[in-house]
């Protein structure tokens, strides 16, 4: 492209994707999780067709049980990063994996959008990170505290957007075969 772009438009070159704890045992109290594990598994095939990062994570998976088994199954051989903090940043060493790849603007969704996705998404905005959170694919159990939590995300930086638009900023252009396949998939 010959013009200037905005700086927060998400990039392929910079962008990953981070599932945070979407696991079967906490699904089942969660508000709207048909519709949040719909656009997640919209994000990792278009994250997938395009070729780029994916990170997810589980928090105490003996207590909330593994990733929610379409999630499971559309990641194939991806590992879980299991987690004991509610924030990703106690995941391993998972910001500084972001950082040695040169991964500066982090796709966020998952679940609880009040717990350990907003402490995630203001830690990365503390650590550096442009944090697009995918407003469509985290939930919580209550509408009060998905609703508080995204104001707070965005009031400290957050970018707050949606799936669909996450993947068509990503391609960029149409008329590709990436194109082709994410028209697809957001269909």
């Amino acid at each position: 492209m010959s013009q200037n772009r905005h700086p927060v438009i998400l990039k392929k070159d910079t962008s990953a994707l981070l599932i945070i704890d979407i696991q079967e045992r906490i699904l089942k109290v969660i508000r709207n999780s048909e519709d949040m594990i719909a656009n997640v598994l919209k994000l990792i095939k278009g994250f997938k067709a395009m070729g780029l990062p994916i990170y997810t994570t589980e928090q105490y998976p003996k207590g909330l049980g593994e990733t929610h088994h379409a999630i499971q199954a559309e990641l194939g051989d991806y590992t879980a990063v299991q987690k004991m903090t509610f924030s990703c940043g106690g995941a391993g060493d998972l910001f500084g994996e972001f950082k040695k790849k040169e991964l500066t603007q982090i796709v966020v969704c998952g679940i609880e959008s009040h717990v350990c996705v907003q402490q995630t998404v203001l830690d990365l905005i503390h650590n550096g990170f442009q944090t697009n959170l995918a407003a469509d694919a985290v939930s919580s159990r209550k509408y009060s505290d998905y609703d508080l939590s995204v104001s707070r995300m965005r009031h400290h930086g957050a970018e707050i957007t949606s799936t669909e638009s996450i993947l068509f900023e990503l391609l960029e252009v149409c008329g590709t075969d990436e194109f082709k396949a994410v028209s697809k998939i957001v269909k």
